[in-house]
C-alpha cells in the first residue's frame, strides 16, 4: 500500500501543468527577494553606526565662514648671545671667530615673537571669542577671515584667566557671519562633534570625533568642567569652536594632553554653559563678577565621612572661614559639610566653587550643611569674589600662650605635648596657631600615611578645640566608645594652613 501511495504522488507531480510549477517558482523567488530587502533595511541603522555619521560637508561649509584665525605678535627681550668658543691664541682662525661672534653678541636686543590660534564670531558687528592664552601679553592681534581678509583687533573687551576665555572686538567693513551656542548640558558621551580651527597655522581645518567624557577636571583651574573629545585638536586650534551635529557651538577648544605636542585623541573644550556665562559678563562689564562665600574647602574622603557618621562621602568640608565674609556673617563654621547649595546637591568638593561662582551677587540662597551629625539650613547672601587674594589681617593682638608644658602623651601613633614657647621656637610655629603640638609620628601608623608630621598642631578633635594632650585623649576615647573607626582631626602647619584628616582609632 505504501509503495502504491508514493507511486500515485509521483504521477501527480508529473501530471502537474508546467505553468503551475513556473508560477510557484516565481512566487518563491519574489518572496525571497522581499525578505532580503526587509533584512537589509533593518540592519542598515546598525551598519551606519559603524560607518560614522553621514557626510558633514554641508555643515562644515555653512560654519567655516564664522571661524577665524588669530595671529599675535609680542616684543620680548633678546637672548644673551652665543657663547664664544675658546680658540688657541695665535690661531689663524682667531680673528675670524672674534669678528663673527662679536657681531652675534647683541645682548638684550628686543625681538618679536609671533603665535597663532583660533576664534569665532558671535556678533556680526565684530565680537570674537578665543582663549586668553592665545592673546595673553600680545602687543598686536589680527584676525584672518575665511576669505583671507585681515583685520586688526581694535579692543580686548575682557579676559578671564580662570576659564581661559577672551572677548575681542574688530571693526569689519560689512557684517560678519556668526555662530550660536548650543546646550552643552544635553551632550552625552558618544555624541558626534566637529572642531574647526587653525592647527599649526595651516588655516581652516575640520576634524570629526565623539565626546569621550564630560565634566572632566584636569586641574588647570578652580572651575574645571571640560568636555573631552577625540576629535583631532592640535596647536593652533586653541580658541576655536566645538560643534554638535546641529551646527551649534557646545564648547571652546582649549587644551590637549600630548607628549609630542600633536593630537593623540585627548582634547578638551570649555563647555558652552560656562562660556556663555563668562562671555556675557565680559560683554557687559569688561570683567567677570563671580559669587563668593568666603570659605576654604576640602574633599570629604571615605575616612572623613566615616568619622563624621556620614553614609557616603559627599559635599564640601569647610576648613576655614574668612572673617567678615558672607559665610562668616551667615554663621558657617569650620567643620561644617556643605551638602546642598540653592537646591542643588553638592556631590563633590569641586562642585561648590562652580555653583557659587555662577550665583548672582547679592542673592540670598539656602545652604544645607551637616554639623555635629545634624542637618541644618542656613541662608547666605552671596558676595563678590575679590579679584586678588587679600592677606588676612584680623587686627587682633597676638597672644602668647603660657600653658605649662605637660608630660608627653602618645596616641594614634602620635606623640603630643602642650603648646609652649619652646615648641613655637623649635618648629617655628606662628603665634596665631593654637592647639596641641605633635613632636613625633610612628612611621607605621595611619597618621603617617596621612602625611601628619612633627611640628603639626592639632587644633580640633571632632570639632572641639583642644589646648592640652588630655583633651585630645578624651575626645579620642569618646570616638572609640561611639564605635567610630576613625576620628576627625583639624591639623595646622606652622604657617596656619588648616586641613581636616581622619585618623583610624582602631588598635593594631
Amino acid at each position: 500500500m505504501k509503495s502504491n501511495k508514493m507511486y500515485r504522488m509521483a504521477n501527480a507531480v508529473k501530471a502537474a501543468p508546467v505553468q503551475d510549477i513556473r508560477r510557484l517558482y516565481a512566487t518563491a523567488c519574489f518572496t525571497a527577494v522581499i525578505i532580503m530587502v526587509l533584512i537589509s533595511m533593518m540592519a542598515a541603522p546598525a551598519w551606519s553606526q559603524y560607518q560614522g555619521p553621514k557626510s558633514v560637508a554641508d555643515l562644515a561649509e555653512k560654519l567655516q565662514g564664522a571661524v577665524v584665525n588669530i595671529s599675535t605678535s609680542q616684543k620680548v627681550k633678546g637672548t644673551q648671545g652665543i657663547p664664544l668658543p675658546r680658540v688657541p691664541k695665535g690661531s689663524p682662525f682667531e680673528d675670524f671667530f672674534e669678528d663673527f661672534f662679536n657681531r652675534q653678541q647683541k645682548p638684550n636686543r628686543p625681538r618679536r615673537v609671533n603665535s597663532l590660534g583660533s576664534g569665532f564670531v558671535i556678533d556680526s558687528s565684530g565680537l570674537i571669542i578665543t582663549n586668553n592664552h592665545v592673546i595673553d601679553k600680545a602687543d598686536e592681534i589680527f584676525i584672518i577671515l575665511s576669505d583671507d581678509t585681515k583685520l586688526k583687533v581694535e579692543e580686548v573687551v575682557g579676559v578671564d584667566a580662570k576659564t581661559d576665555l577672551a572677548l575681542l572686538r574688530v571693526k569689519p567693513e560689512k557684517p560678519l557671519p556668526t555662530l550660536e551656542f548650543g546646550d552643552s548640558n544635553k551632550m552625552r558621551v558618544g555624541d558626534w562633534v566637529m572642531a574647526i580651527g587653525n592647527p599649526f597655522g595651516l588655516g581652516g581645518s575640520v576634524t570629526l570625533g565623539i565626546i569621550s567624557a564630560t565634566k572632566r577636571d584636569i586641574n588647570s583651574g578652580p572651575y574645571d568642567e571640560f568636555i573631552q573629545t577625540d576629535a583631532a585638536i592640535n596647536r593652533g586650534n586653541s580658541g576655536g569652536p566645538l560643534f554638535n551635529m546641529e551646527g551649534k557651538v557646545i564648547g571652546v577648544t582649549t587644551a590637549i594632553i600630548s607628549p609630542s605636542g600633536g593630537s593623540i585623541g585627548i582634547g578638551f573644550a570649555v563647555p558652552a554653559k560656562t562660556a556663555v556665562h563668562v562671555i556675557d559678563q565680559l560683554r557687559k562689564y569688561g570683567e567677570t563678577r563671580r559669587g563668593w562665600l568666603g570659605v576654604r574647602i576640602q574633599t570629604v574622603t571615605d575616612s572623613i565621612a566615616e568619622s563624621m557618621g556620614m553614609e557616603n562621602p559627599s559635599g564640601a568640608l569647610v576648613a576655614t572661614v574668612t572673617p567678615d565674609s558672607p559665610a562668616a556673617e551667615a554663621g558657617l563654621q569650620v567643620g561644617d559639610v556643605v551638602l546642598s547649595f540653592d537646591g542643588t546637591p553638592v556631590k563633590s568638593m569641586r562642585a561648590l566653587p562652580r555653583l557659587v561662582a555662577r550665583t548672582a551677587i547679592g542673592r540670598t540662597i539656602d545652604v544645607v550643611i551637616l554639623r555635629n551629625d545634624l542637618k541644618k539650613t542656613v541662608q547666605i547672601t552671596i558676595g563678590r569674589l575679590p579679584e586678588k587674594k587679600e592677606k588676612n589681617d584680623k587686627g587682633e593682638e597676638k597672644k602668647k600662650k603660657t600653658v605649662n608644658e605637660l608630660e608627653k602623651t602618645s596616641l594614634l601613633g602620635l606623640t603630643i605635648v602642650a603648646m609652649s614657647g619652646e615648641m613655637r621656637t623649635k618648629y617655628k610655629i606662628g603665634d596665631e596657631v593654637d592647639g596641641v603640638v605633635i613632636i613625633d609620628v610612628d612611621p607605621d601608623s595611619d597618621a603617617a600615611t596621612k602625611n601628619i608630621a612633627a611640628g603639626n598642631v592639632i587644633v580640633e578633635v571632632k570639632g572641639v578645640k583642644v589646648k592640652a594632650p588630655d583633651e585630645v585623649k578624651s575626645q579620642i576615647e569618646a570616638a572609640k566608645k561611639s564605635k567610630r573607626n576613625s576620628v576627625l582631626l583639624l591639623i595646622s602647619d606652622a604657617k596656619g594652613e588648616l586641613r581636616f584628616i581622619a585618623v583610624s582609632v582602631q588598635d593594631k
